[in-house]
């Protein structure tokens, strides 16, 4: 059976200052070139604030952290912001993401926040470390 994997856009906050992806299915070996297709293209469109709403992912292997990290760095080079959406409950049961991201000991590097809302509205600065 195949799973279905989606990434769609959206614009947040004031002015649409927050490009926003949401991603769901699976973040594996196959479908992580298309999110990092996707980020590259939103940071090409002049978004340099992005959210990547991860709540709707029950599967992310290391390719998939991998694009996170990459991510990461694209947006640092840029002097911009990244914030992932990760709930403590979600993709039913519970983060697979957030589990994934704290076993390898790199969830830290992240701003993770609990829905797009809090993500929007809670300002901090440009990513450290």
């Amino acid at each position: 059976m195949a799973v279905a994997f989606k990434v769609t856009d959206d614009e947040q906050g004031a002015l649409g200052e927050w490009a926003v992806l949401r991603v769901s299915g699976e973040l594996d070996l196959m479908t992580s070139p298309v999110l990092r297709q996707r980020v590259h293209d939103v940071v090409a469109e002049g978004h340099h604030s992005l959210i990547l709403d991860l709540s709707e992912v029950f599967f992310c292997d290391s390719s998939g952290v991998g694009v996170l990290i990459a991510a990461r760095r694209l947006i640092r080079s840029c002097q911009g912001r990244l914030r992932l959406i990760l709930p403590d409950r979600g993709a039913d049961d519970g983060s697979h993401v957030n589990r994934v991201l704290g076993a390898l000991g790199v969830r830290r590097l992240f701003d993770v926040r609990p829905d797009v809302e809090s993500a929007v509205t809670d300002e901090a600065g440009p990513l450290s470390a």
